[in-house]
C-alpha cells in the first residue's frame, strides 16, 4: 500500500521559513518523480514545485521561484519543500504527489499518489 505523509506545515509569520517533509512508503521512491501543490480555500489545487525521478531537475511555480526550494533523499524516501521569505498568499493545504518515471509536470493529473496534505498558515 503505497503511502505519502507530509509533515512541517504550521503557523508563521510572514517573512519566515518552514520545511515540509513527505515521506514515501509502499513505493520504489527513485522510481517517481514528485511534486508539491497547494489548496487555498475557495480556490483550485495549483501546483508549487517539482523534482524528477533523478533528482537532476526541478521546476517552480512563478509564485515561488526564488523563495521555495524542492529536493528529494532516495536513501530516506523523502522530498522536502524548504519555503522561506513566506507571505499571506502562501497559505493553503500542501500536498506532496507522486508520478512514476515522470518528468515532474505541473498538471496533476498525471500524478499516480497523493498525500493527505499539511497545513501551512502565514500570518500578515
Amino acid at each position: 500500500q503505497v503511502q505519502l505523509v507530509e509533515s512541517g506545515g504550521g503557523l508563521v509569520q510572514a517573512g519566515g521559513s518552514l520545511r515540509l517533509s513527505c515521506a514515501a512508503s509502499g513505493l520504489t521512491f527513485g522510481d517517481y518523480a514528485m511534486g508539491w501543490f497547494r489548496q487555498a480555500p475557495g480556490k483550485e489545487r495549483e501546483f508549487v514545485a517539482a523534482i524528477t525521478w533523478t533528482g537532476r531537475s526541478t521546476y517552480y511555480a512563478n509564485s515561488v521561484k526564488g523563495r521555495f526550494t524542492i529536493s528529494r533523499d532516495n536513501r530516506k524516501n523523502t522530498v522536502y519543500l524548504q519555503m522561506s521569505s513566506l507571505k499571506p498568499e502562501d497559505t493553503a493545504v500542501y500536498y506532496c504527489a507522486a508520478q512514476v518515471w515522470g518528468g515532474g509536470t505541473s498538471n496533476p493529473r498525471p500524478y499516480n499518489y497523493w498525500g493527505q496534505g499539511t497545513q501551512v498558515t502565514v500570518s500578515s
